[in-house]
């Protein structure tokens, strides 16, 4: 049995994958924010990347936005609607902009926004809701392995 019901048995391994992954950036010592992200499409990983705003000095290099770009050169296409976004941190107001200009509809990820640094969200009165409810609804699977990353996003650090 997987620790989290609702979870395939690649999804859990899967997001295990990236909560190991935010542990080993955020103890890299290379300044790198602890946030990890995968792309996994029917149970194989096909993109994955770690936070790169400060080792490329880009604010847009997110995890989850390197994840989306490794899986799209990987299987060749920008439409990843077969496809799901893990994370370790709830993905922000971009990284779900992201997602949804993918195609993907299914995300699964470790700390919520409400436990950790508001740094993390540059709107802080948008909620996941908003999005998961949109025209075109996603499915969201949170808080998966959160204790064992929140202490990587305490403090807003990058």
């Amino acid at each position: 049995m997987y620790a989290h019901r609702g979870l395939s048995k690649e999804e859990h391994l899967a997001m295990r994958l990236v909560i190991d992954k935010a542990l080993d950036a955020a103890a890299s010592g290379d300044g790198r924010a602890g946030i990890a992200a995968a792309i996994l499409r029917d149970g194989i990983l096909v993109g994955s990347g770690a936070n790169h705003v400060i080792l490329e000095n880009n604010p847009t290099r997110h995890a989850e936005i390197v994840a989306i770009e490794r899986a799209s050169e990987t299987l060749g296409r920008s439409d990843l609607k077969d496809c799901i976004l893990l994370s370790s941190l709830q993905p922000c107001e971009m990284c779900l902009a992201a997602a949804r200009f993918s195609g993907i509809r299914r995300i699964l990820f470790g700390a919520r926004k409400r436990h950790v640094a508001r740094k993390y969200f540059a709107f802080p009165h948008m909620e996941i809701d908003q999005f998961i409810e949109a025209e075109d609804p996603i499915e969201v699977v949170c808080g998966l392995f959160e204790e064992e990353v929140l202490h990587l996003y305490a403090d807003g650090r990058e």
